[in-house]
């Protein structure tokens, strides 16, 4: 890039806030509240730039959602890389306490989108290994990326494939201290023998004292301050995705039903959301 147009656009995130000038005039560093900002960017990115297929084409998923849904898909990136974004504050620093306080020494994140959770614990815990599954070749592929940038590569292994393989595959979960399932199960809902064969494979897959950790939303919360985001997530999730939500009584008799006798409930920061330990 030519360097007069580069500092033009610096100069201009400067005015804006968003980056700050370093020690000398070629350096420049993140805004000290960057992660505020990227933290309520990722709600907005993923509203308005992930979902960009049903808003684009509104008319067709009102009209005919099944055909629609089967011509036009979100791009796995996009919904990996704002997922991320929202969940640094959103839900991430729940699960990362839940996990981290039980000192796992191997990891597995369904649905682990561009890795950002799975890469953090890694971070903090230095003599854990963990496995990332996600059905998105791109999100993989980025995962991928970002594990060898954070220098856990050697302890990352990234695998392209639905939770659903997971019925007639236990491999990529056996012997886990800790199965992550964040924002994934809700697509095999509508299909309950997916759902409880899944769920019994974790729950016969860990390793003695572990535990299912699924990170996932309830539908149309109606407390004040979730009321709004949980809305959009569940109309989107209902009318485009072909998703039902399931109600936190929903999800406990699930766990229950594969073998789980402990199940724990926490409300997280990101509005609808809910963290569920399953152990015992």
């Amino acid at each position: 890039m030519p360097e007069s147009g580069a500092a033009a656009f610096l100069d201009a995130l400067v005015h804006a806030g968003l980056v700050e000038r370093g020690g000398d005039p070629h350096t420049f560093v993140p805004g000290s509240d960057l992660a505020d900002r990227r933290y309520a960017a990722g709600y907005l990115s993923w509203a308005l730039d992930a979902n960009r297929p049903y808003i684009d084409r509104a008319a067709s998923f009102l009209r005919d959602p099944a055909a629609a849904g089967a011509r036009w898909q979100r791009e796995g990136r996009r919904v990996a890389v704002s997922s991320r974004w929202i969940g640094s504050y959103g839900f991430y620093p729940g699960v990362v306490s839940e996990v981290t306080s039980r000192k796992p020494r191997r990891i597995v994140d369904l649905g682990a989108g561009a890795g950002g959770l799975l890469i953090h614990l890694l971070t903090a815990l230095p003599d854990s290994t963990g496995l990332a599954l996600d059905l998105s070749p791109a999100a993989c592929e980025e995962a991928g990326r970002a594990a060898r940038r954070a220098g856990v590569g050697d302890r990352l292994q990234v695998v392209n494939r639905s939770i659903e393989s997971l019925v007639e595959d236990h491999s990529p979960v056996h012997g886990a201290d800790v199965v992550h399932a964040g924002f994934v199960l809700h697509d095999v809902v509508g299909r309950p023998d997916v759902l409880d064969g899944v769920l019994r494979t974790c729950r016969a897959s860990l390793a003695d004292g572990g535990c299912l950790v699924v990170t996932d939303a309830v539908p149309y919360v109606g407390d004040p301050r979730e009321r709004r985001f949980s809305t959009l997530f569940t109309y989107l999730h209902a009318s485009s995705m072909d998703v039902r939500l399931p109600p936190e009584e929903e999800w406990r008799a699930a766990f229950h039903r594969a073998g789980f006798s402990d199940v724990a409930t926490t409300p997280l920061r990101m509005p609808g959301s809910r963290m569920f330990v399953a152990a015992g």
